[in-house]
């Protein structure tokens, strides 16, 4: 546990895991992450993290309403947040038991798996969980989706429709 403040930790029965990420915009493959690891817990925190060093090309309103319209069948298990500062010591006070975490090359495991032994040296009650990214999103992130939709391309099917429309209608306004 961090020694900065005395954290409190919400008690639950229920087996929740946070899956953080700054969802600019939210891919099919995120949306693959999330539902798998809603069948390995009861309920998963989509934290979106908070950079102030970052400029998102979506607000962080918009992102949460396109996360939440990305899952209307399971709204009741999903709740969507924003986390700053050490996303650990968030998903402990939560009650999570775990941060999940995609992987879609072993470049992102490196790094990954810093990130996950730096959190278990933090605090040992939250492990992190690695889910390999589904075979069909493998190569795709926010930033490639942004990048071609930015320029014209048809990213129809990388994200969920009504990503697509916001993605097109973004960049009429800006291009």
């Amino acid at each position: 546990m961090s020694d900065y403040e005395p954290l409190v930790r919400e008690e639950t029965n229920q087996r929740i895991a946070v899956y953080p990420g700054t969802f600019d915009p939210i891919t099919m493959g995120h949306i693959d992450i999330i539902k798998r690891a809603l069948t390995l817990f009861d309920r998963v925190i989509v934290a979106i993290a908070v950079n102030p060093a970052k400029q998102p090309l979506f607000s962080l309103a918009e992102r949460k309403q396109m996360i939440r319209d990305s899952f209307t069948d399971v709204n009741d298990r999903i709740e969507v947040d924003e986390v700053s500062g050490l996303l650990v010591d968030y998903a402990y006070r939560r009650g999570a038991r775990a941060i999940v975490r995609g992987l879609r090359a072993v470049s992102d495991f490196d790094y990954e798996f810093q990130l996950a032994l730096m959190n278990r040296r933090i605090e040992r009650e939250v492990e992190t969980v690695f889910l390999m990214t589904g075979f069909r999103w493998i190569y795709i992130s926010s930033s490639i989706i942004k990048d071609a939709a930015r320029h014209g391309g048809d990213v129809g099917g990388l994200v969920p429709d009504h990503v697509c429309d916001r993605l097109r209608e973004r960049f009429m306004v800006e291009g």
